[in-house]
């Protein structure tokens, strides 16, 4: 395949791409087409790497409304929807809804994803469907399963052996929830817990971490300090911390440098975390969101991710990472002209970093040849516009192919 006229990851300058065997070989300008070759006319678009969706939960998509609607849109309400959903989870049902999802995806450029998997679930019945879907469209998207305890580790019947069963069982990631635990000695448990499941089975780790306004919840300087000591670094992730929203600036100073040290990921959810961020406030209304501008500012990786689409803590989402990045520099403020150009990467390089996929992510000489066509000439355009995946191609195949809609204005 030859991809003629592009700009690649945002550079000014146009080329061409050509992928032969499944990865990419020449990425020079005015490259000539072999016999036989596929060609596809970039049209001087922006030719960047596929979307990745760092965060989002396959096992509850398109539940919104079962068996109730979250009417007060606060984390709890949604945790206890869920609890009372998850009892009729059968494996036919969650492969259906979260193929759904992840087809949808890969139409909007989604090639690898990262979903946490509810494990307090006394048969892992979710889990066990999305092994299942991971293996059937392994030619489509690439699914890591974080195994997730929504209920707790310690504050859950069986919590810690169901977390360790689910990484005996394939899951790639291990997570927690330290904030929900019933108190703060067993959020700092629970995270030595899950980060000895980490070594002892040699996965990545993935925590809820701090996913509320409180201003003491503070198990992400635990699990920073454990990154630091065990060496794990920068195969550890803090997803949400919203609770940095509420920090004192002095605290959140001294707890930087340990940020830093410890060369760990955050995964932001603008989306979600703005919904259900600051329920319990009247005003001032906080927004709900980690300190993605400072984060980014010291050199530590963040990542954003869609969360939910359809479900109890998300009534609306369609897998557009488009709309969490959008939301994200508004309520980061990170709206400069440059900030706006270069936010493509919290959807794609940033991301690659926290599902530690490097080695095989990138438009580069060698990796696989994956990547996305958008109908703009820069992200700028791309993100004002919400331009259209014109095509998804993976391993140098067309995944899927889109033709912008037409518009015609009747007026004189």
């Amino acid at each position: 395949m030859l991809i003629k006229n592009v700009h690649v990851n945002n550079e000014k300058k146009i080329t061409d791409v050509r992928i032969e065997n499944g990865k990419f070989t020449q990425i020079l300008p005015n490259l000539s087409a072999k016999k036989g070759e596929e060609i596809i006319d970039g049209q001087r678009k922006l030719l960047l790497p596929p979307f990745i969706d760092s965060h989002i939960h396959l096992d509850a998509t398109l539940t919104a409304g079962q068996p109730e609607w979250n009417e007060t849109g606060t984390l709890f309400d949604g945790i206890r929807i869920w609890s009372e959903r998850k009892q009729s989870l059968t494996i036919a049902d969650v492969k259906q809804r979260a193929r759904q999802t992840l087809l949808r995806q890969a139409g909007l450029g989604i090639q690898f994803v990262r979903s946490h998997v509810d494990t307090t679930d006394p048969q892992l019945i979710a889990l066990q469907a999305l092994l299942e879907l991971k293996a059937e469209l392994k030619d489509v998207i690439e699914l890591q399963l974080v195994a997730f305890p929504q209920e707790g580790i310690l504050s859950f019947p069986n919590g810690k052996a169901l977390l360790e069963q689910a990484l005996k069982e394939g899951a790639d990631v291990v997570g927690g929830i330290p904030h929900y635990e019933f108190n703060q000695f067993y959020g700092a448990d629970s995270l030595k817990y899950l980060m000895g499941l980490a070594e002892k089975y040699n996965v990545l780790v993935d925590v809820h971490c701090d996913e509320i306004d409180d201003p003491n919840s503070r198990n992400l300087e635990v699990l920073a300090t454990l990154a630091y000591e065990t060496g794990l670094k920068q195969r550890v992730t803090a997803s949400h911390t919203t609770a940095m929203g509420s920090y004192n600036d002095a605290y959140t100073y001294k707890l930087f440098r340990l940020l830093k040290m410890a060369n760990l990921n955050f995964v932001a959810n603008p989306l979600v975390n703005i919904h259900l961020g600051g329920r319990f406030d009247t005003y001032p209304k906080r927004r709900g969101l980690t300190r993605v501008k400072e984060l980014s500012a010291a050199g530590i990786n963040v990542s954003f991710g869609e969360d939910d689409v359809q479900d109890p803590w998300n009534p609306l989402g369609n897998g557009n990472m488009l709309d969490p990045l959008q939301m994200g520099v508004y309520a980061a403020q990170l709206m400069g002209y440059q900030q706006l150009q270069q936010s493509f990467n919290y959807i794609t390089y940033n991301a690659a970093k926290t599902l530690n996929i490097q080695d095989h992510y990138g438009i580069e000489l060698g990796k696989p040849g994956n990547c996305i066509l958008l109908n703009g000439t820069d992200f700028y355009q791309v993100l004002n516009q919400h331009a259209e995946v014109l095509y998804n191609i993976r391993n140098g195949k067309i995944l899927a192919k889109t033709i912008p809609a037409k518009t015609e204005i009747h007026w004189k």
